[in-house]
């Protein structure tokens, strides 16, 4: 039987509209249809007059509730870790495990693979950041265990259970070549975490890469003689940018430069985020070293920046309170483009008919009052 929701705004991935309702039949958007016409004896939803969106998608989660991704690489963990999320309107992710040796590596494709195999609700693929990084922009992860491509790397990458799979790499560190098989095998690779040159970017492009991991973060800055990475990053229209809008990972005026330079519908949120979010206890450890998370910003002992606290509901929040975006541009940015970078945006990132249900619903404050996946709603 359909349910209908009803009494609320929605907003489509264009623009937003009042006075309709929502048909969902099993997991799918049904229709949307004139709110009069809803049947009298219909399953209905009263939205309150809130805001229903598509639900927020995002492409890099190393963590949440409490689990870090590498060090609970199972269905168990990545379950925990997608609950905790979706909490904030994540309705779709991608968890990401940080550098680390092969057999964690393994471990995290069999944990994805079983976890789209058991249905894991919100989980659609895997992104591996690292470990073929360059050691001078490394950030936090573990020096050790950053290293040239390993021989099963291609054959991880490319295998076809694990959903949709993202990698983060230098491009300076390894072949064109490299990144153009990846590529044959449908895998979206990034650059991040990179030393490299302008003209080391322009490669990886050419050879293939469509992303920047956490665009200014772990990577060559632009300056008037080397436009760098960054550079590199926001002239390519053809490529995504991954935000971190969380006011320590970089600057809001950066951000807003960055955004109004890169080609429209580039710039995708993220939150990087760890396993404080959505967790009491806000302290963890990675590499053996304990990572505090102080008033939302996540770093060692030392004060080096590691992840984020940071969920999709406050980086939609953050994009229009500090960078003054409208609410449906940052709805976009953390819906419709990271579905247009997956390749999924014939399926999710948009309220419309034969779209999976998975939707969030906010309140004035844009805060998360419900979610849908696959029809399937939770009301916080």
């Amino acid at each position: 039987m359909p349910t209908y929701l009803t009494n609320g705004r929605f907003f489509d991935g264009d623009s937003i509209h009042e006075g309709k309702a929502i048909v969902i039949n099993d997991n799918k958007i049904a229709d949307i249809i004139n709110a009069s016409d809803v049947p009298a004896d219909a399953e209905v939803v009263d939205l309150n007059g809130q805001l229903l969106a598509p639900g927020f998608i995002d492409v890099q989660v190393n963590g949440g509730g409490g689990v870090l991704l590498n060090e609970e690489p199972t269905v168990g963990g990545i379950r925990r870790i997608a609950a905790a999320h979706r909490r904030f309107g994540t309705t779709t992710m991608l968890p990401t495990m940080v550098s680390d040796e092969w057999t964690v590596m393994e471990a995290v494709g069999e944990a994805t693979a079983d976890a789209l195999k058991h249905g894991v609700a919100g989980v659609r693929g895997v992104h591996f950041e690292g470990p073929y990084l360059s050691k001078a922009r490394k950030g936090v992860h573990n020096e050790a265990v950053i290293r040239e491509v390993d021989a099963q790397a291609l054959t991880l990458f490319s295998r076809k259970d694990m959903g949709v799979v993202v990698t983060t790499l230098a491009p300076e560190e390894v072949s064109p070549n490299f990144i153009n098989r990846l590529t044959d095998e449908d895998v979206i690779v990034c650059a991040g975490h990179t030393a490299g040159t302008y003209d080391d970017a322009r490669r990886g492009l050419n050879a293939g890469i469509t992303g920047f991991t956490h665009l200014f973060n772990a990577m060559t800055p632009f300056t008037s003689r080397e436009p760098g990475m960054v550079g590199a990053a926001l002239e390519d229209a053809d490529s995504w940018c991954g935000l971190i809008v969380d006011g320590y990972h970089v600057h809001d005026a950066s951000l807003r430069v960055a955004i109004a330079a890169k080609a429209k519908g580039k710039m995708m949120l993220v939150t990087d985020a760890m396993p404080t979010v959505g967790a009491k206890n806000k302290e963890f450890t990675l590499y053996g070293e304990s990572i505090v998370a102080r008033d939302g910003r996540c770093a060692t002992s030392d004060g080096t920046l590691a992840g984020s606290d940071l969920d999709m509901a406050s980086a939609v929040r953050n994009t229009v309170r500090r960078l003054g975006l409208p609410v449906e541009e940052a709805l976009r940015m953390a819906s419709l483009y990271p579905a247009r970078f997956l390749g999924l945006d014939k399926e999710i990132g948009r309220i419309t008919a034969d779209y999976d249900a998975d939707l969030v619903l906010l309140d004035d404050d844009l805060t998360v009052t419900a979610t849908w996946i696959g029809g399937k709603a939770e009301f916080y």
